[in-house]
Formats: C-alpha cells, structure tokens, sequence
C-alpha cells in the first residue's frame, strides 16, 4: 500500500555536504556557506510521478552536535540517507553509523550515498574512470555487512551529479522495496515472491502450455504498465535468457526460453531475479501490484474481501458475469473435453490459490453436486457448487474469483437479491412470494433412519443403495432443477446429523433456511412423533415454512404411535398432508424437489397456522351472511315499527 508521507532522515559525520545536498534538490542548484541545518523540507508527489509514490516527501537534516535530536528523528524515519564524502567518514559508516542504527533497534532501509563526487559524470574518462570503480568497491564490503543497506550511489551537490536519483532511491526504497523480493546473502529470490510469480505465471499462461508466447507477454507488459511491449526489448529479454542458458552458464541445466514456445516459468523467475539484481526491482513489484499483491507479498484483503451492504433479509447470488467467468474456466481447464474435471484438472486449477476451500473440504467436494459416472465434477456440478457457496459465504467466492484471475471488481461477479418482506395475515406475520431469487436452502429435518440422506443422493442422480450409513456430521447436496414454465433454479439441500438439534435451536442459522423438510420413514411407527416432539419443544418452528415429506413409500404404510396420524397433524396446523416420496419412485422424488423450490418461492402457502385461502373465504362469506342476516332483520323490524307509528287508526 502506498504511504502517504515518506520521512527521509539525512545524516552523517558534520561536513559531508547533507544540506548542500537538499538544496541541490530543492532549488536545483548549488549554494555555498549554509547554515549548519536546514529546516524541515517537504517535496509533495509530481503529478507525472508513479501512482505508488508518496504523497510527500518530508527530508530531515540533522547534526551531530545534537544527539538526542538526531536520535529522535531518526526513530521517526521510514528511510535513512546516510552521507559520506572521504575516507575517515566513510570509516565511521561501519565503525559507528551502522551500530547506532542498530543499536536504536531501527529496521528500516539505509541509502549509502558517496557526496562531493565533483568529477563524476558524463564526462568521466581515464584515470578518472577508474578512480571510480575504485570508489564503487568502496560500496561492496558495507552491502556484503549490512543487510539494513538498500543500495549506494555517488553524487555531488556542487554539480547536482546523481542528486535526482538519490531522492528517488530513498522514495523507491519504501515504495518498491527490495527486501521483500530479494535476499542478497545468497543471491535468491525469497520464497514468498517465488509462490507470488508462478501464480502470475499460471494465470497469464492463457493456453495452458507452460510457455509464455509473444502475445502472452505482451498482454502481461499491457496488464502491467499500461502499454505493448517494445519489439527490441522483448528480443533483448529472449536473447538474455538464452544466453544465460548456454553450457557455460549458471542456467544450463534449466530451460528458460524456447524459439516458437516462449518463456518457461523458470524464464521468467531468473528474469525477475536479474532485474532484482540490477536494481530493477521496480518492474518486479509493478508486476506484482497488477496482480494486487502487497509489500508482504499477500493479496489485498480488500480485493479478496470487498464490503458488500446486505440487508439482513436479502442473499447473495453469482451475477450473469460471474456464471460468464466460471464457464469459461471450467472450458479452459477441462483439458480432455470430456465434459468433467477429473483429479489432474482439478489440482491444476487450484494451484493458483490456497487450495480447495474448507466449506468445499467439509462438504464432501466434489460429491456434494453433480459428478459423472467416473467422479468428474460435471459443469451443472461446477456451476451448482459456486451457487451454493455465494450463498452460504460469498466472501469465499469473491476470494477464489481473485485467485483464478477474475480481471475486475469481484463485486460485479454478485448480485444482492431484493429485501424479503413480511405480510399479515390473520393477526400473524408470513413471508412475502419470492421474484428475484434462484438459489434457494432446504433443512432436510427427522429421525434418524427416516431416510433423509437417500434423498440428498438421489437429488444428485445417484441410484438407491439398501445399505445405511448414519450422518454423523452435515451433508450438503446442491443441484440445479427446471420449473414448469422453463424457470431454472439452485436447490441446497442440508442435512446436520448429530448436530441437527443445535441447529433447529440456533434462530440466527434458521435465518438461512427458506423451507424445512419434515421426514419420517411411513414404514416405521416410531418415526413420526420425534416431528411432533419438535413442534412441541420449538414453538417458534410454527413461523418457517414447512413441506411434511413421508419417505420409504414403497414399504407397507403403517399407523403412527403418535397423539395426531400425520395428515391430522399437518391439518391441525393448516398446511398440506404428507407428500408419500420412495427413493425408487423418481416420479416422487422430482415432485417432492418441485415442491420444496414451490414452498422457498410462496412462503405464505407452507408457513403453519394460516387456514387455507378457500377456508378462510368460507369462513369470511359465513361472517358476512350471519352479519347482513342480522341486519336485515333489524331493518325489518324497524320499518315495521314506524309503519305502525305513521298509519292512520281506522277509528279517526
């Protein structure tokens, strides 16, 4: 992340020529006879500068007279332009500056910076020449010592000879930092920066064929920096690294560039190795910032995570341009065009992310959705199971759009259905009809062996199995299914094991659930009263909607020990009799998967204690006929008594 002031602290033995230096940057020329510090200077950012760059730039002269002074300054710094210009006060750099910077316990960078080169520039031929290189060996024995030195350079206030550039390499020091890329000790790129640049490379290796080809780079260089990529200099890199690769060379047991291929990944880490080396680090980190990584070479949190204002009654669905984008990646990945994404492909697409996600882990992936006959996840499957986990917890999907290289906002990838609104209804709140939503939560609810994990297999097309394995923990299935009428939606289907009474007393997950699924096993006389016992035990049961579902239909039907027989029961509270579903009946089954997206899309039909609307009709004509009845009669009654009152006696 970008600093929006950087603090550049100068110091040094007294005469190196520190103020002269900030002149020579300020006033961009050379002045005699100063003060012995100036004040405080502030360089706000040009408008043509980086967008990584700070801000301002606060430069801090200091003294040696001073020591209290100079040590606070120099614990508020974020850098240190440490100057020398002879041969005692370059002695005093290791000797003394260098132990009370870490004698301060300072770890910040250090830019060593020889002054008062007069002689240094363009003009530097001969023996001139090589006072220079002895003067850039001076540097070797301080970098090889200490770790806290970033780089070094030589200038001269007197000429303004590398003055620009010692500014730039105190600002690059915070905004490009090195250390995190480099370890000069051995001369390695480090480990982290290593995982960041293979992920880059995955991502950008659009054709999957391990090389880099000229319209992969020039792509990446366009993400990247915002322009193509100069044709000499893209030859130059290539010629680099199969020069580099030769017999004699360093690399010649590593494949780095191939004509008519392009760049291996090896290529293109010892390529960002040598610009470490070269002090081009700044193109390393440009490739990395593109790809939102920060100085700890992590992705952005906020990119990873973007804040989304939910209201408490609405979901999170994938948007038209997030189904686009998974689509497309599962076409990309599935190698063989079979039609599924078998282990190999699977490994492959996850390896430019943390791995599979622990929702996905815990749920039994990829048997929780749709697979083909070999255990493939099919693309229904696929687009099902990001269904289901925008719903549960978007933050992982806008986290894994990310990793696998979703080019935007992740946002746009979502979209928040509409608020859901409650009605009334005689004297009682319900939920209102659903109209924007697709994916829809079923609990699936009831005694053990009552035969609810059955339904979730065959939910997923998988054929009947005799054999009973008790839940011990939650399963999930999530698929798609088709309405009458062509409307597509997503089904979750859950069901919690052991731990299904937590849940049914835990308000704040009910909130996720659109329709509880109450099953019992027909065939069994036991099975029916544990969903009685619930009713009893949770009143507040009687505000969700609810679909009565009796399973192993095919088994003799047999009487409930039970206060109220199911269908008393479901009449009692006013919502439809038992649906009789059988695992070998695929016409129940998909009737039973209809009505449970039926009774998620019209709540107020399914939520207990509500008479039916032909009842409550009935019951409001019976009302007004007994109160016009009354009425009328009164009325009657009335006129005969002002009739009698009005008419003449026939004795007048």
């Amino acid at each position: 992340m970008t600093k929006e002031t950087i603090r550049v602290v100068l110091c040094g033995d007294n005469g190196v020529g520190k103020s002269s230096l900030i002149l020579a940057l300020v006033k961009d020329r050379f002045i005699p006879n100063l003060q012995d510090v100036l004040p405080t200077v502030t360089i706000p950012r040009d408008f043509s500068s980086s967008p990584y760059s700070p801000k301002n730039t606060v430069l801090i002269d200091t003294s040696n007279n001073d020591p209290l002074e100079l040590q606070r300054q120099l614990k508020s710094a974020d850098v240190i332009w440490l100057v020398y210009s002879g041969h005692e006060s370059y002695e005093r750099i290791s000797l003394y500056w260098m132990m009370t910077f870490r004698s301060l316990g300072l770890n910040i960078p250090v830019i060593l910076c020889k002054n008062k080169c007069d002689d240094c520039g363009e003009n530097t031929t001969g023996l001139e020449a090589e006072d220079t290189k002895v003067e850039d060996e001076e540097f070797i024995p301080i970098l090889m010592e200490f770790k806290e030195v970033d780089t070094c350079i030589k200038t001269s206030a007197k000429t303004r000879f590398g003055v620009n550039q010692a500014f730039y390499l105190c600002q690059r020091s915070i905004t490009h930092p090195i250390a995190p890329l480099f370890d000069a000790r051995i001369g390695e790129l480090k480990p982290l920066v290593v995982t960041a640049l293979k992920r880059i490379f995955l991502l950008c290796d659009e054709d999957q064929d391990n090389y880099l080809n000229d319209e992969e780079i020039t792509a990446l260089q366009k993400k990247c920096f915002h322009r193509n990529i100069d044709a000499n200099e893209l030859s130059f890199i290539k010629q680099t690294l199969t020069d580099i690769s030769a017999p004699s060379q360093e690399y010649s047991d590593c494949e780095l560039y191939v004509p008519e291929k392009g760049i291996t990944r090896d290529g293109f880490l010892v390529l960002n190795k040598i610009y470490a080396e070269k002090g081009r680090h700044e193109t390393t980190w440009g490739v990395l910032r593109a790809f939102q990584y920060t100085d700890s070479l992590s992705i952005q949190n906020k990119v990873l995570y973007p804040k989304l204002n939910i209201p408490d009654t609405s979901s999170i669905e994938l948007s038209p341009k997030g189904y686009r984008f998974l689509v497309d990646l599962f076409l990309r990945v599935d190698k063989d065009n079979d039609g599924g994404l078998n282990s190999k492909e699977l490994h492959f697409l996850f390896k430019c992310t943390p791995g599979l996600p622990k929702l996905w882990s815990a749920t039994n992936f990829p048997f929780s959705t749709v697979v083909n006959s070999r255990g493939c996840i099919t693309l229904q499957g696929w687009l099902a199971q990001w269904s289901m986990t925008t719903f549960l917890d978007y933050r992982i999907t806008t986290a894994y759009l990310v990793y696998f290289g979703f080019q935007e906002d992740a946002r746009l990838a979502l979209q928040i259905t509409k608020s859901r609104k409650m009605r009334r209804r005689a004297g009682r709140l319900y939920r209102s009809p659903v109209t924007d939503r697709k994916v829809f939560n079923c609990f699936m609810i009831g005694n053990a062996k009552s035969g609810k994990s059955m339904v979730l297999e065959s939910f997923l097309g998988r054929s009947f199995t005799e054999i009973y394995s008790p839940t011990l923990k939650p399963q999930i299935a999530v698929n798609s299914l088709e309405l009458k009428g062509g409307e597509q939606y997503y089904l979750i289907l859950q069901e919690f094991g052991q731990q299904e009474t937590s849940v049914l007393e835990n308000k704040e997950k009910l909130k996720e659930c659109d329709v509880l699924c109450l099953t019992y096993d027909s065939s069994d006389p036991e099975s029916f009263s544990y969903l009685a016992e619930l009713f009893d035990k949770y009143e507040y049961l009687n505000n969700y909607p609810v679909l009565f579902v009796a399973l192993k239909a095919d088994l003799d039907k047999v009487q409930q020990r039970c206060h109220l027989q199911p269908d008393e029961f479901a009449e009692q509270l006013h919502v439809n009799h038992p649906l009789h579903v059988s695992s070998t009946w695929l016409s129940s089954l998909n009737e039973l998967f209809m009505k449970i997206t039926e009774a998620c899309l019209f709540p107020g039909k399914h939520t207990p204690g509500f008479p039916p609307e032909a009842a409550l009709q009935e019951s409001n004509y019976r009302q007004t006929a007994m109160v016009l009845g009354s009425a009328a009669g009164f009325l009657a009654l009335f006129a005969f008594g002002v009739a009698k009152l009005i008419r003449p006696s026939r004795y007048s």
